[in-house]
């Protein structure tokens, strides 16, 4: 027995830990379950936005101490585990005394200009307008800085979590693994990445409803608000390839380009230099938090800078590649969160620095692409030991003198570094999996093919590395029994040919 195509996919009959854990609430839902009018008020997009509300307003108050000191000098920010850039850049880059970014200098010769992308930044001088007319004096200013900016990143939360609800067609309650995330809580006001997260995810949507325009136009828009969206195109392009659909992934860059360009293009003629900072800044950074660079540098690896740069570049080009291959060996074709969480993923993994809030990045990409309640939850729980493990590496030389030499040690921190890279890896090697045997993927194993997929959708392969008949994957196990489990599932279908 299996869903209708009208029904939705439910965590309890779906999921092996919701089903276990539905036990204290009765059960599993039933086979005569009845699914309520659609203009029902307790609809699952208002359930869904609550519990993203509920959950980063809990953030917020976990950053209460910081509120009342610990941004300003009075209290450890990092023992705490409250900090955030956006107090400190109210007055670091020039938006207390009302400057315009890219235009006009900070006033700090380390940094000379805003260092953001251009929505970023427009995202950032819009706050700062609002905080200096609303507040008094500059502590007030900061204040009124990070709530305008806290309500900003809760909308941009909201939007990403029904964004991933579209996108999941008939599972559009996977989105409730983004609402509920811990990692969205902790790391949602750190800085201004839920941003380019947002339009991002809204741009997958849009790619999902076969708008191929519009998808590129968002993922041109989200490219100006962080520089990570740009690597979707890479997926969409070896997915098209295969498809036989080069034409729709021809529109969809061309709409990114033009969307970037028409945001960017009057920021770069009348203030190149301020510009530009963005992308100099990233390539003359030497390794940073969070990065395998920073230990090896910090274990006696000397390299230099453009070393660096170069290891990471041949990295992530070796590991596009064999995402590439993959993408095009595959006895099935990918679905387009797959392939899109493996190459943000790379680039992570590869990258000279990894920020805590660069966990928002991979959230709606994990759950679109292994939309498990126990491997999401295995992977933030990583997240969350490296979120409180940095800060407290930072407090043992950075938080109030007395406390110096209290926090992690520079051994911890590298295993906290270590776990989150773990993390990630081990979401991927579930999604690589999930390519090559299709039967254990989640999302497909009802028989469906990517509801991320668009124009892709059911579309025909015309063009793989390895000859073959494609694997055809029709209705699967029993969609109510009790015996399924990712790890036992065996497709066994009458009149169903697995290759």
């Amino acid at each position: 027995m299996m869903p209708t195509p009208s029904e939705p996919v439910l965590p309890s009959r779906d999921d092996p830990l919701i089903r276990a854990g539905s036990e204290v609430a009765g059960g599993p839902a039933g086979r005569r379950i009845r699914f309520g009018p659609s203009g029902a008020w307790w609809n699952p997009v208002r359930v869904l936005i609550l519990l993203a509300v509920v959950t980063f307003a809990l953030g917020l108050l976990q950053k209460q101490p910081c509120y009342d000191g610990g941004w300003f000098g009075q209290g450890s920010q990092y023992s705490k585990a409250c900090y955030s850039d956006m107090p400190h850049l109210f007055t670091g880059r020039g938006f207390a005394d009302g400057k315009v970014p890219y235009f006009d200098t900070t006033g700090d010769p380390n940094m000379p200009y805003l260092e953001y992308p251009v929505i970023t930044g427009g995202v950032m001088f819009f706050a700062g307008t609002l905080a200096r007319a609303f507040g008094g004096d500059t502590h007030d200013q900061q204040l009124w800085f990070v709530t305008i900016n806290s309500l900003i990143m809760m909308a941009c939360a909201v939007v990403v979590v029904l964004a991933v609800a579209r996108t999941s067609g008939r599972r559009f309650w996977d989105a409730a693994m983004v609402a509920a995330a811990p990692v969205l809580a902790l790391n949602g006001i750190i800085n201004w990445d839920l941003v380019a997260v947002a339009i991002a995810a809204v741009g997958m949507m849009a790619w999902a409803r076969r708008n191929v325009v519009l998808a590129g136009v968002l993922i041109g828009l989200a490219t100006a608000a962080k520089l990570y969206p740009v690597l979707l195109l890479g997926p969409l392009f070896l997915l098209c390839l295969r498809a036989g659909r080069l034409v729709d992934f021809g529109k969809t860059t061309a709409a990114a380009l033009a969307a970037w360009l028409v945001v960017n293009l009057p920021v770069m003629i009348f203030a190149f230099d301020g510009w530009k900072l963005f992308y100099t800044f990233s390539q003359e950074r030497g390794p940073d938090f969070g990065s395998f660079w920073l230990i090896l540098t910090q274990r006696g690896t000397n390299m230099s800078v453009d070393t660096v740069n170069t290891w990471v570049s041949v990295l992530l080009v070796l590991m596009a590649v064999g995402i590439a291959a993959l993408a095009l060996c595959a006895r099935r074709r990918p679905r387009f969160a797959q392939l899109a969480f493996l190459i943000v993923a790379a680039f992570l993994l590869t990258n000279k620095v990894y920020s805590p809030q660069y966990v928002l990045w991979l959230l709606p990409l994990v759950v679109l692409a292994r939309p498990r309640w126990r491997d999401v939850l295995i992977w933030q729980a990583c997240e969350v030991i490296y979120f409180l493990g940095v800060w407290m590496y930072i407090e043992s030389y950075a938080g109030p003198a007395g406390d110096h030499g209290k926090g992690l040690s520079q051994n911890a921190y590298h295993v906290m570094i270590a776990i989150h890279l773990l993390g990630i890896l081990y979401i991927a090697a579930l999604v690589v999996r999930d390519i090559l045997r299709p039967e254990y993927d989640p999302v497909r194993r009802d028989g469906g093919d990517d509801p991320s997929g668009g124009v892709l959708e059911d579309a025909p392969d015309v063009f793989t590395l390895i000859p073959g008949d494609r694997a055809e994957f029709g209705a699967g196990p029993d969609y109510y029994s009790d015996q399924y489990d990712d790890k036992t599932y065996v497709p066994d279908v009458p009149g169903k040919v697995y290759k």
